[in-house]
């Protein structure tokens, strides 16, 4: 292994902490955006105002579970069912190719919370510090 290589697999677990942290925060600013307009007003369109409700309690509790690193596997194996869903439900019926119907962040939020559902929260969590498995 280079000496490169090796330098940069020690910040390894720091940067699975730092996907975590970030991706709970995109997702919980979608949730407050759902919930309260803040920090931008939700897009209208849907067809259950019952669906945003939920939609942004889930991704609120999620996203502030994510940025803690607190049950970190269950919310992202969780979130990766529900976007799974989102993306077949809504963004895939519009067009196959998900850059024309609008998917690709339900893609990406899809396999980014896989990943945290594999890795855990690494060791700048919650779970770390309550024993409940966030090594990488």
């Amino acid at each position: 292994m280079s000496r490169l290589a090796a330098f940069v697999r020690t910040f390894q677990p720091l940067m699975l902490s730092l996907l975590r942290i970030m991706v709970g925060l995109v997702l919980l600013q979608y949730g407050l955006s759902k919930l309260f307009g803040f920090p931008a007003a939700a897009p209208g369109g849907s067809a259950f105002p019952g669906q945003v409700v939920f939609s942004g309690v889930l991704e609120t509790v999620a996203g502030v579970m994510l940025v803690l690193g607190f049950f970190t596997r269950p919310a992202a194996f969780i979130m990766a069912g529900y976007m799974a869903v989102a993306y077949f439900w809504i963004h895939q019926p519009r067009d196959f190719f998900p850059a024309r119907n609008g998917g690709n962040l339900s893609i990406l939020f899809c396999f980014c919370f896989l990943y945290l559902t594999t890795a855990g929260s690494g060791p700048l969590g919650l779970d770390r510090i309550l024993g409940r498995g966030g090594k990488a």
